[in-house]
């Protein structure tokens, strides 16, 4: 689409009064939504048509597509636009998902349609990913990216709050079909949204080059092995997400059922966890920039791995809830602040390809720690395996410390409004 573009200008309209911005989130916030209704839907069908074991079979195949093209991704997303591949990503998810629900109503379809339709979506997501990353310096100016951060932690955490009580209603009413249902319609909803976007073209549009997809992706890595600020980024987000997974997703449930504490307990932990990385996304909406964000984003993941170690080692349940919500919110602050510096500091012509990077590390690689975590909590008990995962944390974020480029990274400054 034409346009100019995102500058920071002065007296610049805030992203949360900014309607190009806001259709972007009530579109994103649709999609996530129907994402959590989605996996429900998909868990549950596969659940009535076979085993616990081939269920999770079928819920873990889309992992394997997504991890294995996500890098693909970015050079889809920097080669054609990420807001083309965005808008045509989410059509191929509400009709494949509005399919699947059609074919539910007529027939019991097994479990191997299933696992292919969890294929198809796992590659699918593989371009969505990095594309969705790439968009919002597209939709608004450089000043307000680290609001933009905040906004979509905000309906991130919402999303995941209604979509499971959402997919649950929908397969109480009328089954896995209705739920696939649900979710098609939602992702359907996103797709007028995501169309009417106003999206600027960036510097360098028009300036792509005419190589191979492989050597695409060889320069986008290479680039960013150069960068002073994105390369030691990378590493400080691999780091953070290897050390940060494994506990929070598999760890918790076995810490809670060592300490006794039952599945209200898992609940009031992930509530406060909830609740602070809520708190931390509100905090950077309205605020907008944080000073020295290299150095806050680095010291918040430090200060975060003690707060991971507190939760194995804690008294009881409410202290376990103040250290998951103190882990919240600084996971939410650090994470925000790593998409900011990423996407501030990256060329336009490379952000699809440096964005799936990040996310191959948080999507692709770190769940492949959940059975190593769950497999050691077993052979060591709780406390140590949250403090190896702690020290992972740790180290990304002293490494970030240490880089001086990183350390120094600030984020464009946010222009006072004119009075």
């Amino acid at each position: 689409m034409s346009g100019t573009t995102p500058s920071a200008a002065p007296g610049e309209r805030p992203a949360y009064r900014d309607p190009n911005v806001l259709r972007w989130l009530t579109a994103y916030g649709a999609s996530t939504i129907g994402d959590s209704v989605y996996y429900l839907a998909l868990s549950w069908a596969a659940v009535r048509g076979g085993s616990p074991a081939q269920a999770g079979l079928v819920l873990a195949v889309s992992a394997v597509p997504r991890a294995l093209l996500m890098l693909g991704g970015g050079v889809i997303a920097d080669r054609f636009g990420p807001h083309r591949v965005v808008v045509v990503s989410d059509a191929v998810r509400a009709l494949i998902v509005l399919g699947v629900a059609a074919l539910l109503f007529t027939t019991a379809p097994g479990l191997w349609p299933l696992a292919a339709v969890a294929v198809v979506f796992g590659i699918v997501d593989a371009m969505f990913m990095p594309a969705v990353g790439a968009l919002p310096p597209r939709i608004a100016p450089p000043g307000q990216l680290t609001r933009i951060q905040g906004m979509r932690g905000l309906a991130h955490r919402s999303s995941l709050v209604l979509g499971a009580p959402l997919g649950g209603l929908a397969v109480a009413l009328g089954g896995p079909a209705a739920a696939f249902g649900a979710a098609g319609l939602l992702f359907a909803v996103s797709l007028p949204l995501l169309l009417t976007l106003r999206v600027a073209p960036l510097p360098t549009d028009g300036e792509r080059t005419e190589g191979t997809p492989w050597r695409d992706l060889a320069d986008g890595l290479r680039y960013i092995r150069r960068h002073r600020v994105l390369g030691p980024l990378m590493i400080v987000i691999a780091l953070s997400d290897l050390g940060f997974v494994g506990p929070l997703n598999v760890g918790l449930a076995l810490l809670a059922d060592a300490r006794g504490w039952g599945a209200a307990g898992i609940g009031w932990v992930l509530a406060g966890f909830g609740v602070g990385a809520g708190a931390a996304s509100l905090l950077l909406t309205v605020r907008g920039r944080v000073p020295r964000a290299g150095a806050v984003m680095a010291w918040t993941i430090t200060i975060g791995a003690g707060a991971i170690t507190a939760l194995a080692y804690v008294p009881g349940l409410p202290v376990a809830v103040a250290a998951s919500l103190a882990l919240g919110l600084l996971a939410g602050l650090s994470g925000s602040l790593c998409g900011a510096l990423t996407q501030t500091a990256c060329d336009p012509a490379y952000l699809g390809r440096v964005t799936s990077v990040s996310h191959f590390f948080s999507l692709g690689v770190a769940p492949l720690t959940f059975p190593l975590t769950g497999a050691a909590v077993g052979l060591w008990g709780p406390g140590p395996v949250f403090a190896a995962s702690a020290a992972i944390c740790a180290v990304g974020g002293v490494y970030g410390l240490l880089v001086p480029a990183l350390r120094g990274a600030e984020l464009p400054t946010v222009p006072a409004r004119r009075t």
